[in-house]
């Protein structure tokens, strides 16, 4: 019995009761160790702190020892002796140190350039004194101000005064705007950094005379900068010179800043592909000089390997976005041109583009009444010995004008390929037709063509397809040219049909509106059946296209490519607007038409 119980006394811990104890004691040691280090931190902040606060008061002990004329910022105003920043150390601590004196106009004796008029409006200092510690953790600024006082009466100012005024894009004040103003022309120079009040305001009290003598540039975190700009030969007339103080009077300039805005740019064709590397031009509507118009905002920029470009740090404006490359023509950007960008906002803009083409016009139109685009116009170019052309606004197409070097293509990629046969189509008879096949001098009766697969870039809604010519000759019968399209979103499946959706139906008739149900897709192909009655007569196909509507296609805008010289009528008709005429003189390589429609 007395071995069994020796045996039992000497049981140990278990595994699982030993993992527990040693997360409960690591847990208690965590805590403590936490507790700990809190405590210290503290402590550590306490005593900056303290010396802070020491540090505080040395520098204002220096301050009360100073002549009055002594009590100011060396090159600065008021100016002094003292240094405007300075790091200092005080024990194993190192400490930023900053004084800032003002001027103050005291309204107790009348405010210069107001009722009545202080002449000598520098009637106390202001001083204040901020310590940071940028090394030390959880450490808040120490921040004192005091007043300084002239002991003998103030007699009439031989100086100015200068306000600078500073507010947002909607006319609120901006407090806390960084203002640097420098004075090159005063011995000795002059600059001043401060910051605005809470009414947007900087009063420079008591500021040296001089002809457009201060440069004064404002500027905040995440905000715009505005500033003033000396006469140059690039800009001999600025809208902002170089501030001028006159003696006894106040001189005040107001500054427009606010939050900036970012670009997302994007270059597209109008099947949403996208087109790396297009060289454009961005330019704001803010001037900072006339006579010869200088723009604040004029640069150019290229898209990058993925047809995308971000530009940031833009201010609120109204931008205009011109193509500059040598392979591209714009033919549509969204939203359309100018561009008006509001603060603190991000807006993405696609730029269309199509090979360059010799006399491109695009053509813009809008509602009179809310500025919007409009889409659906029928926009017709003519004009005599031309072939009218007609195209829709906020539509894109894709065409095929040739056939010649024969089948074998599943997708799109050569433009003069197809997919199959079944033999009985001429594809180069004329050159670049369709049209049936001979044999032994005798047309077949029937021949079947089916195209390549055409991506369009992102789901689309189709509209209309459309051939030329549109008449046939009559001896081949009717209907001697038939079409069906299918459409998918995986470029697999090809389920070909006609008009009314289902397969036993045809297009027959050119200008045909597509059914609905190829709608919010992105591939398409169509099938093209040749009949005739008549061994002597073939129809004759030179032309297939269908019109979409995609992301990409930009409202309220076509373009027309390829167009000779000369001067044109351009038509544009839709269902509630009154119908215009306008004259286009095509002169140039590429050109822009804006239009605007009114409501009947």
């Amino acid at each position: 019995m007395l071995k069994q119980n020796l045996k039992k006394n000497k049981k140990g811990f278990s595994l699982v009761e030993l993992l527990v104890g040693v997360a409960v004691f690591t847990v208690i040691c965590v805590s403590v160790y936490s507790a700990y280090t809190s405590i210290f931190d503290v402590v550590h902040a306490s005593r900056a702190r303290l010396g802070a606060v020491d540090l505080s008061n040395e520098q204002f002990e220096i301050i009360r020892n100073l002549p009055y004329s002594d009590v100011g910022i060396y090159g600065s105003i008021p100016s002094g002796v003292l240094v405007h920043s300075q790091t200092l150390v005080r024990g194993q601590a190192s400490f930023d140190v900053t004084i800032t004196v003002r001027n103050v106009d005291d309204p107790f004796d009348g405010i210069l350039g107001d009722t009545p008029n202080d002449l000598s409006p520098a009637d106390f200092k202001l001083v204040e004194v901020e310590v940071n510690c940028a090394t030390c953790k959880n450490f808040t600024p120490v921040i004192f101000t005091t007043r300084v006082a002239p002991k003998n009466l103030e007699t009439a100012s031989t100086n100015g005064a200068l306000f600078v005024k500073v507010f947002d894009a909607n006319g609120n004040p901006v407090e806390g705007a960084n203002v640097h103003i420098e004075n090159t022309t005063n011995n000795p120079p002059i600059t001043i950094d401060d910051v605005t009040n809470a009414n947007g305001m900087l009063q420079v009290v008591d500021a040296p005379p001089g002809v457009n003598a201060y440069d004064i540039t404002v500027s905040k975190e995440g905000y715009s900068t505005d500033k003033t700009y000396a006469s140059t030969v690039s800009n001999p007339n600025p809208v902002k010179p170089f501030a001028t103080v006159a003696l006894q009077q106040v001189t005040q300039l107001s500054f427009a800043i606010d939050r900036v805005s970012t670009f997302n740019v994007s270059s597209v064709t109008q099947t949403c592909v996208p087109v790396p590397g297009i060289d454009f031009n961005i330019q704001g509507a803010k001037l900072i000089g006339t006579s010869p118009n200088v723009l604040k905002y004029d640069q150019d920029k290229v898209t990058g390997g993925g047809g995308t470009l971000t530009i940031n740090n833009l201010e609120w404006d109204s931008y205009l976005l011109t193509l500059q490359d040598a392979s591209y023509d714009l033919i549509g950007w969204n939203p359309i041109s100018p561009i008006s960008l509001i603060p603190n906002s991000t807006q993405a803009i696609q730029l269309v583009v199509a090979p360059k083409n010799p006399n491109t016009l695009v053509v813009t139109v809008t509602d009179s009444s809310t500025g919007l685009p409009l889409s659906g116009v029928d926009v017709t170019l003519s004009r005599s010995g031309f072939t009218p052309v007609t195209e829709i606004t906020g539509q894109g197409y894709i065409n095929q004008t040739d056939w010649s070097l024969g089948s074998g293509q599943a997708t799109s990629t050569n433009p003069a390929q197809y997919f199959s046969s079944n033999g009985n189509v001429a594809d180069n008879s004329p050159a670049g037709d369709l049209s049936l096949s001979q044999i032994f001098g005798e047309y077949v009766g029937s021949g079947i063509l089916e195209s390549s697969s055409f991506d369009v870039g992102s789901p689309s809604n189709f509209q209309k397809i459309l051939w030329t010519p549109v008449d046939q000759p009559p001896q081949s019968g009717s209907p001697s040219v038939r079409l069906q399209i299918a459409t998918n979103n995986d470029g697999g499946d090809w389920d070909y049909r006609g008009p009314d959706g289902t397969s036993g139906t045809f297009y027959t008739i050119g200008n045909q509106n597509i059914h609905s149900s190829n709608n919010s897709k992105q591939y398409l192909r169509y099938k093209l059946f040749l009949d005739t009655i008549s061994t002597s007569t073939t129809p004759n196909i030179s032309d297939i296209s269908f019109t979409f509507t995609s992301l990409c296609m930009p409202p309220g805008q076509v373009y027309f490519d390829d167009v000779p010289i000369g001067i044109y009528d351009l038509h544009l008709s839709k269902a509630g607007y009154v119908e215009q005429d306008i004259s286009v003189d095509i002169s140039s390589p590429w050109q822009s038409q804006d239009v605007v429609l009114i409501p009947n």
